[in-house]
């Protein structure tokens, strides 16, 4: 037998019977605190008796047996410290980034669309032509250059929606803070907008899914938190939640 591990078994035998399975955990503790090549440290417990005593015996350093039991006791309590303050931090990015995806709605929110309508109306040559009447208010702290909207034509008795797009429109000239503006747009009459079959009594719903300033850079565009994110915040919320959250950088 290896002398490491008569080593460890002298170590282990040493102790009074009571504390033998305690010592047998700590040297699982100590051979897995750090990583080894060849070790699985994610499944500790697969290890054989000799990788666990030759790993942790390089860490003993003439360790008695209570000494090891110590030992794997404060790696324990450093372990549960360090994922204790990684679940706070996270806890705390998340709260975070939902709050600021709130913010970023409730900004949005302050860009209206007042009012929108479809139908087909005809082009200079005579030829039938989409259109799409809206009227919008800018109620933000920003001038607007563009928008990106839904929009959605359906009729009541049609349980699949005759449009269902996102389009981009640029404003000219942008549009200021505390501006109302009407556009009539003309989408592409060779795509769905242009479909001879839309009856004259379809309506459309148009939804505001984004802005950009005059930088063409996007405003208020935090994403929410994903359902794997919600999850993780309220398994965290439950274990963590009275934990002061500032106290943790």
């Amino acid at each position: 037998m290896p002398a490491s591990v008569v080593s460890v078994e002298e170590v282990r035998n040493s102790l009074p019977t009571y504390k033998r399975d305690e010592f047998d955990q700590g040297l699982i503790i100590i051979a897995t605190s750090t990583s080894f090549s060849g070790i699985d440290i994610l499944n500790p417990h697969r290890m054989n008796a000799a990788e666990i005593a030759e790993t942790a015996n390089a860490q003993m350093h003439g360790l008695t047996g209570d000494q090891v039991i110590q030992r794997a006791d404060q790696i324990l309590r450093e372990r549960r410290s360090r994922e204790r303050e990684h679940a706070i931090r996270t806890l705390k990015r998340l709260e975070e980034k939902r709050a600021k995806a709130a913010s970023d709605q409730q900004q949005l929110a302050r860009f209206t669309i007042d009012s929108a309508r479809y139908y087909i109306g005809a082009s200079p040559y005579g030829a039938p032509e989409p259109v799409i009447d809206l009227e919008v208010t800018n109620s933000t702290d920003q001038v607007i250059s563009e928008l990106l909207l839904r929009g959605v034509v359906t009729s009541p008795d049609r349980a699949v929606p005759w449009v269902d797009e996102s389009f981009y429109y640029v404003v000219p000239g942008g549009i200021e803070p505390g501006e109302t503006l009407e556009w009539s747009l003309a989408p592409n009459r060779f795509g769905p907008w242009g479909d001879t079959q839309i009856p004259s009594d379809a309506e459309l719903t148009v939804t505001l899914k984004g802005l950009k300033g005059l930088d063409e850079q996007p405003l208020w565009d935090s994403s929410e938190l994903t359902e794997h994110e919600l999850a993780r915040l309220e398994r965290l919320r439950e274990e963590y939640g009275g934990v002061a959250l500032s106290s943790v950088e």
